[in-house]
């Protein structure tokens, strides 16, 4: 009897361990969806901890609707792993994404055209369920605590802004240049002590070159 038990307990904690990555953050996500019904026709922001810190990104962009779906620490493997729960309870009019430096700095040896490969199947993805709607990728930013990444960073902005350049309906927003000084460095007083995240001012200069593109 003692044994039966034992086994139970036993197969009920392994049952209850193995969740996949961020299962915790998309059953969240879920959650808000029920007690809220997402509205229809908004601007989506999909991506990792960049959207996730941006609790108050509805006050950057007076006048349009947003739903953030940003979960931190994710990678373009995980949008792709998740794509149908990131998609498929929306019906918005714009999906702008930010995601592919914590891919490097889980992998410093990964390859340019890997990543890519990754953001490819993920627009694909979004392409097979929403085919004429907006798509904006936003170019990974380079944080100083990352400086030994940003050659990679920097080739795959390029080639991801040579993609989207072909797409129809799609666009590469570059947020580089409005985060450095005025002699080509990147502002650190743009970012917390983290030398990651950025600070209110540093959404702010992404706010002022996302709303031209903004639906």
């Amino acid at each position: 009897m003692l044994s039966a038990f034992l086994l139970l307990t036993f197969a009920f904690f392994f049952s209850q361990e193995k969740k996949p990555m961020f299962w915790q953050d998309i059953q969240n996500f879920k959650k808000l969806d029920q007690e809220n019904t997402p509205p229809k026709n908004a601007i989506l922001l999909v991506g990792s901890s960049s959207f996730t810190k941006w609790t108050d990104v509805a006050d950057y962009f007076p006048g349009k609707t947003i739903i953030n779906r940003g979960f931190g620490g994710s990678r373009l493997t995980d949008l792709n792993y998740y794509a149908q729960d990131l998609l498929a309870p929306y019906q918005p009019k714009q999906i702008i994404i930010y995601c592919g430096d914590n891919d490097f700095a889980d992998n410093p040896q990964l390859k340019v055209k890997e990543v890519v490969s990754r953001y490819k199947t993920f627009y694909k993805k979004i392409r097979d369920k929403f085919p004429n709607i907006e798509v904006d990728y936003i170019s990974i930013k380079y944080s100083p605590s990352r400086e030994n990444l940003w050659p990679q960073m920097k080739e795959t902005n390029q080639q991801i802004a040579a993609f989207m350049k072909k797409e129809k309906n799609a666009e590469f927003i570059d947020i580089t240049k409005a985060m450095e000084d005025a002699s080509g460095k990147v502002r650190k007083d743009l970012f917390v002590e983290d030398m990651l995240h950025i600070t209110p001012e540093g959404y702010q200069i992404w706010a002022k070159v996302m709303n031209p593109y903004m639906k």
